[in-house]
Formats: C-alpha cells, sequence, structure tokens
C-alpha cells in the first residue's frame, strides 16, 4: 500500500504542477486551444492520482490484488492520456491524439478494478 500511496501523492503534485504551468508558464507560449488540452492532461491526472491513492487505501485483504492492479491501470492511464496530451499540447503533433483513447480505457478498466476490490472489503 506505502508505495502506491507515495506514486499516488507524487502524482497528484505533478498535477498541480502542470495546472500551474499551463495558467502561468504557457499563456503566452500556447494558443488557448492548446492550453486547454494541456490543463485537461492536468484535470485528469489529478483525478486519477486521487483514484490511485484511494485504490492504494483499498489494499487489504482479499481486496489487495484487484486494487493493487486499479492502480497500477490509474498510473498507466496517467502516463497514456495525460502524458499524450501534454506532449500534444507542447508538440502540435496530432499523431499523439491516438494515444489518448487507450489512457482513457486504462482508467475506465482501473475504475472497474476498484469496484471489483470494494467488493472484496470485508
Amino acid at each position: 500500500m506505502r508505495p502506491w500511496l507515495f506514486i499516488a501523492a507524487m502524482m497528484g503534485a505533478l498535477a498541480v504542477v502542470c495546472g500551474a504551468f499551463a495558467a502561468h508558464g504557457l499563456e503566452a507560449q500556447l494558443d488557448a486551444r492548446a492550453r486547454a488540452i494541456f490543463e485537461t492532461g492536468a484535470r485528469y491526472q489529478m483525478y486519477h492520482a486521487l483514484a490511485m491513492g484511494l485504490a492504494a487505501l483499498a489494499m487489504r485483504g482479499d481486496a489487495t490484488g484487484r486494487a493493487r492492479l486499479a492502480a497500477m491501470l490509474f498510473l498507466a492511464g496517467i502516463l497514456l492520456f495525460s502524458g499524450s496530451l501534454y506532449l500534444l499540447a507542447l508538440t502540435g503533433i496530432a499523431g499523439l491524439g491516438l494515444v489518448t483513447p487507450i489512457g482513457g480505457l486504462a482508467f475506465i478498466a482501473g475504475w472497474i478494478c476498484l469496484a471489483l476490490a470494494a467488493l472484496r472489503q470485508p
């Protein structure tokens, strides 16, 4: 549980940094559309950093395996979904948008695994 709670907290901190960077550091460099894409990445990173923390706290007893899988899927989703949006906003390479839905699927699978872990809680 402890390593995943640490990773979740670090992802949350990084989401705040990315959100602040989008609001203040990128204002002059990116147009409104690119900034909105970047901010979407930061918002979903924060949502799923919190979800990863919830999954870490659910890692008890019979729920441990499913909760750990949920945390892994949330991390994969952050890297693929948010990461691809960050890169898309910064580079304009449209092909990066093809990776984003894979991250979205990882998020959905993570939520399903977390729901299944909840059913295993004592």
